[in-house]
């Protein structure tokens, strides 16, 4: 259906050509969270930065879930005005586009869905709409600005970014209630990722070419290892599609890939190569799996790179032009345990997402969020910043040895709860300490309830800059978000940073413009 607001998004894609938009997870298909187009967010401006404005929103969580990650489109001409749109979906069905400088809803979206989930819902399997949307300029031909996000019964919808209109019919794309993660886009073709066999759907990769009019569906099959990294998938500029599947058989010969990291051709999604460590069946005994994690895509001297971790406390290097070479086994580096001494499967290790940038003296690095303090027998790092028990950003400069790509432990952050996954800003690392109650299993092994645990909060969300070069703290945003999250990120655009909360809330910290 062509939109009456077509010409006006021509004028936007062209005015907006160099804005600093934040269209999917971690800002583009590498997953790198690299706000590398932000001009007005500065370390100079930081000294004015500070909450601008909060909103509550009606998503009624479910289980765990609440509000997805924020995304923004800038510069979009409506009958209101040039607006910059802020796009967050929420749990119970839920898409809101807000007026990212006013904070008010623009408009919003109730999803009528189909059936009933089989299963009753749980932590691990909500029920609710569970992916971060993503935003497509021009997405195989359907006009400009096209906002996707897929609804609790499986549906991808399309909508204008302006009024919420349907670019096509709600079109089913992964099983009814499924668990599926963040979008990404690439090309025309649309990906996601299912994981932890909820309402009985398989854990696995599934693409949509959104430029053939009959919408074929193209799918991955990872048989019983879960995909949840809450990135979702990692595209490099080729194409190639990365993913980190989590616990399970290994048998290559029938299709069982657990505690991998794929790789897999653009739209049809066949197998091009792979990575398994040579410990797999430690990591799946302890249940320390790797698809918790969502790979990184970065370029670095003559390697296209793909890093990768999990639980265990562990990061990899790999070649996407050679996994893990000829046994796949064998990655460009493998690092020492880095965190989880306690080799714990649920507060512990590396989660969620990189980051990673190039400052101005051309260095690469590399940030992950540890949960938990460093291991003990892990290299040291130059520079310290506190005890950091609970967890911590952790910093490493990507430098080359012996012909071979290493990470250098260059710092490590203050102390942080359950940190989420950072972005980089103009020589700043922002970090949200998310405040979740990350144990799985009371004293006596008795498995926690979702009501438990959103009800014994380890404390606040708190949002943090720091250095990019040393980790010094730069800014905290102390007990102004009252509330935790669970399994969000950041958005950046236009002198802001963005935060969503399990309270259905959504806090604005900028710098405040005229």
């Amino acid at each position: 259906m062509k939109s009456k607001y077509s010409g006006i998004l021509f004028l936007a894609a062209a005015f907006g050509a160099y804005a600093a938009d934040w269209l999917t997870f971690g800002g583009n298909p590498q997953r790198d969270g690299w706000a590398k187009h932000e001009t007005i967010l500065t370390r100079d401006a930081l000294k004015d930065f500070s909450l601008q404005w909060k909103l509550h929103l009606d998503n009624e969580p479910k289980e765990l879930s609440s509000l997805t990650a924020p995304l923004v489109v800038e510069n979009v001409y409506t009958s209101r005005g040039v607006k910059d749109i802020l796009v967050i979906a929420g749990s119970s069905d839920n898409l809101y586009a807000i007026d990212a400088d006013s904070g008010k809803v623009f408009w919003q979206k109730k999803f009528t869905v189909e059936g009933k989930p089989k299963q009753q819902p749980h932590w691990l399997c909500p029920g609710g709409l569970n992916d971060t949307p993503t935003i497509a300029k021009d997405p195989g031909g359907l006009g400009k600005m096209t906002i996707f996000v897929i609804a609790s019964d499986g549906k991808l919808h399309a909508l204008n970014a302006v009024d919420g209109e349907d670019r096509f019919l709600p079109t089913q794309f992964v099983p009814p209630f499924s668990k599926n993660w963040s979008l990404n886009v690439h090309e025309g073709v649309i990906y996601t990722a299912t994981s932890q066999n909820c309402n009985g759907a398989r854990s696995a990769v599934y693409a949509m070419d959104l430029k053939d009019a009959s919408h074929p569906i193209f799918t991955f099959w990872a048989k019983n290892g879960g995909i949840w990294g809450r990135a979702g998938v990692a595209i490099d500029p080729k194409g190639n599609v990365f993913a980190e599947t989590g616990d399970g058989d290994f048998d290559p010969a029938k299709g069982y890939y657990s505690d991998t990291v794929l790789e897999l051709s653009p739209r049809e999604l066949k197998l091009e190569d792979f990575y398994t460590p040579a410990n797999h069946p430690w990591i799946t005994k302890k249940d320390l799996d790797m698809g918790n994690m969502s790979p990184v895509v970065f370029p670095f001297k003559q390697w296209e790179l793909v890093a990768a971790s999990g639980k265990e406390g562990v990061i990899y290097l790999m070649d996407a032009k050679s996994m893990g070479g000829s046994d796949h086994r064998i990655p460009l580096y493998r690092s020492s345990l880095l965190t989880n001494e306690d080799v714990n499967l649920a507060g512990r290790g590396f989660w969620g997402a990189f980051a990673s940038w190039e400052d101005q003296q051309n260095t690469r690095w590399l940030y992950a969020p540890a949960w938990g303090p460093p291991h003990p027998n892990a290299p040291a790092f130059p520079i310290t910043n506190g005890p950091a028990q609970r967890g911590s950003i952790m910093a490493f400069k990507v430098e080359e040895k012996d012909g071979k790509p290493v990470l250098s432990p260059a710092w490590i952050s203050r102390e942080m709860d359950a940190p989420d996954p950072p972005v980089i800003v103009n020589g700043m690392v922002f970090a949200l300490s998310n405040g979740e109650n990350t144990q799985q299993l009371d004293d006596a092994g008795k498995i926690l309830n979702s009501k438990q645990r959103a009800e014994n909060p380890s404390g606040n969300a708190v949002l943090y800059a720091f250095d990019a070069a040393t980790g010094k703290e730069l800014f905290s945003s102390g007990k102004t978000i009252p509330e935790f999250t669970h399994f969000s990120g950041l958005g950046v655009s236009n002198g802001k940073v963005f935060v969503t909360t399990y309270a259905s809330n959504v806090y604005a910290f900028g710098v405040k413009q005229h």
